[in-house]
């Protein structure tokens, strides 16, 4: 027959290009084995302190069987009144832990155990009840793996995150998932919040640990849980942890900034009111007397839009921005006053102590 042609084999599909099944879990393994090192367990005991009376048993709770004595010994009866366990991550070969205040408030003794099983002795460099951190130390040494730091300003909601701690005493315990949100505030943990929320398990005994990405760079400091649900975590994003740490060790402590105001957030009444657009910016509820806000002229209702070269999305931002100014130096202020705009300098001072996390 002629004018027929057999149709031409169809093309090989094509090869894929991205990452198969077995490159993503071999990525996990791979962050799981290089930080490992880099995160430690963390002990404290709490000494009795308590005058048992003349006669009759002492008051107080009854004692309880916890994780240090399950995992590093048992201790003569009455030497401590409790102990508890939670999680930290290596920051620089200088020996500097990141982990939780609440992990290590009020211990009399710290006891850093590593992967490999080795304990050391730690000591409080300092803590931040603004943000629940706390920085310990322990001795320098050659051997020791500090992990990457990540940029958490970057992160995007929907990435892998890495959780790494001692969940119920479970050392070394890995969960995945993902970062479910950022800038999750009024949680009600901390006095300045900015959180990362995830859905990788997280339990007591993670807090201090790291949270990571899938190039196994850390991003928070896994710090709560929700009590009142499953899969709802949160961490302290790693660029706030790494200026409080930076303060911790320079100084000991943390120099927050303070305006002097009462703020109140932006409602559409409010905005409609005040000649504001709706849902962005600040307002000034009350100027406090002798406070910088006062000296640069700030004035109630004033609604504050813009701080130094950053917008002002809502009152808890501002606040954010404020605590984190740096103390003694002049930031320019876009306030909408009666629907006009007003540019205020004002110099920032630093937070009295009675008023943490406030402007």
């Amino acid at each position: 027959m002629t004018g027929l042609r057999w149709p031409a084999a169809a093309p090989p599909p094509p090869r894929a290009t991205g990452p198969t099944p077995a490159d993503i879990q071999r990525a996990f393994v791979g962050v799981a084995d290089h930080l490992r090192p880099a995160v430690v367990n963390i002990a404290t005991a709490h000494f009795l302190r308590r005058q048992r009376p003349r006669s009759g048993p002492a008051p107080g709770p009854p004692s309880i069987k916890d994780y240090f004595d399950q995992y590093f010994g048992q201790m003569p009866p009455g030497e401590r009144e409790r102990s508890g366990v939670g999680s930290g991550v290596i920051i620089d070969k200088q020996g500097h832990i990141l982990t939780n205040l609440h992990v290590i408030k009020g211990a009399d003794e710290i006891t850093v155990r590593f992967h490999n099983k080795k304990e050391v002795a730690g000591k409080i460099v300092g803590t931040d009840a603004t943000t629940d951190l706390a920085v310990i130390r322990i001795p320098a040494d050659e051997s020791i793996i500090a992990a990457k730091l990540g940029d958490s300003d970057r992160i995007e909601v929907g990435e892998w995150a890495i959780a790494i701690g001692s969940p119920f005493g479970l050392e070394q315990t890995v969960t995945v998932g993902v970062v479910s949100a950022t800038g999750r505030s009024e949680v009600g943990i901390v006095p300045n919040e900015n959180f990362i929320q995830t859905d990788a398990s997280i339990n007591p005994g993670n807090s201090g640990g790291p949270l990571l990405n899938a190039l196994g760079e850390v991003i928070g400091i896994n710090t709560a849980i929700l009590s009142s649900g499953q899969g709802i975590g949160f961490a302290i994003p790693i660029n706030t942890a790494q200026r409080v740490a930076s303060a911790l060790i320079a100084r000991g402590r943390v120099q927050r900034g303070w305006i002097g105001v009462a703020l109140e957030p932006m409602s559409d009444d409010l905005a409609k009111a005040l000649g504001a657009p709706k849902g962005q910016g600040a307002v000034v509820k009350r100027v406090l007397a002798g406070g910088p806000a006062e000296k640069a002229g700030i004035q109630p209702n004033d609604v504050i839009v813009r701080f130094g070269e950053t917008t002002v999305n809502d009152l808890q931002h501002l606040q954010r921005l404020v605590l984190d100014a740096a103390v003694e130096k002049p930031v320019s202020l876009k306030v909408l006053r009666q629907g006009k705009e007003v540019q205020v300098s004002i110099t920032i001072t630093e937070a009295p102590p009675e008023r943490p996390g406030a402007s």
